[in-house]
């Protein structure tokens, strides 16, 4: 049996990560993140989904409750999370199982559609992983957050805290997926919405309400969206905080040399 290529400490991190569990802070992430896939399928129909590294569940619930797919899977790196999907009774879910990272339980060309949602910022090998995927399946949705800023060397304490190993632009996305033999069909970005913003800042992080901040959190959303509308995708791309793709695989390998 050959060793698994997830780092001991990563399993480690990961493996009681959702006995901590936020609840109110998940669903309320996921609730974009699952609207966000079913914006970039519009007009689509996939009837076998599997999502990998699904969390604690939330996205597949939500999905679920909307009808997205008639079959939904999941798998997951850690046992706490593979627990808690365990308990959500999520509707049409056929199997939840734990996966060491890297090598998925199924055979070739299994599912419709991967979901890969805020998961590849932070896996230790993308490429493996993405390989794996396009074995797997026919079709892919996934997101990233835009973590890379200038100065963002100067952030890597605060990304770690995360768990946010890698940090992407939807150009460096856009470039790791073509090289990976991935074609984009359709692509999205978004902002953090303000409701997402005004819970982490009165919730999270515990700061007293005030109108003044409300307004702020407001403004600056409404200024970013305003700007993306004006001068097109290249800066609507600098400003979003998300950057969701659609994608098949490449009938034909990229030739390197």
């Amino acid at each position: 049996m050959q060793p698994s290529a997830l780092s001991d400490n990563v399993k480690t991190a990961y493996d009681e990560f959702y006995e901590k569990h936020d609840e109110a802070w998940r669903m309320l992430g996921a609730k974009y993140k699952a609207q966000h896939i079913i914006d970039v399928c519009r007009g689509r129909v996939f009837k076998k989904v599997l999502e990998v590294g699904a969390g604690d569940g939330s996205i597949l619930k939500l999905l679920a409750d909307r009808d997205f797919a008639p079959e939904y899977h999941a798998v997951e790196i850690s046992e706490s999370g593979v627990e808690h999907i365990k308990t959500r009774n999520i509707k049409d879910l056929k199997s939840v199982q734990l996966f060491d990272g890297y090598k998925l339980p199924f055979n070739d060309n299994s599912f419709d559609l991967i979901i890969l949602s805020h998961v590849l910022e932070h896996v230790e090998h993308e490429r493996i992983l993405l390989r794996e995927l396009k074995r797997v399946a026919r079709h892919f949705v996934i997101e990233v957050p835009l973590d890379y800023r200038t100065g963002v060397d100067k952030k890597i304490k605060h990304f770690l805290a995360y768990g946010h190993i890698n940090v992407y632009t939807p150009t460096s996305l856009r470039y790791l997926l073509s090289t990976e033999g991935f074609v984009v069909e359709d692509d999205l970005t978004s902002m953090i919405e303000p409701e997402v913003t005004r819970f982490n800042t009165y919730i999270n992080r515990k700061k007293s309400k005030s109108l003044l901040t409300d307004l702020k959190i407001t403004a600056e959303y409404a200024v970013k969206n305003s700007l993306g509308k004006i001068f097109g995708k290249k800066m609507d791309e600098q400003l979003a905080s998300a950057y969701t793709v659609l994608c098949n695989k490449a009938e034909q390998h990229l030739e390197i040399f």
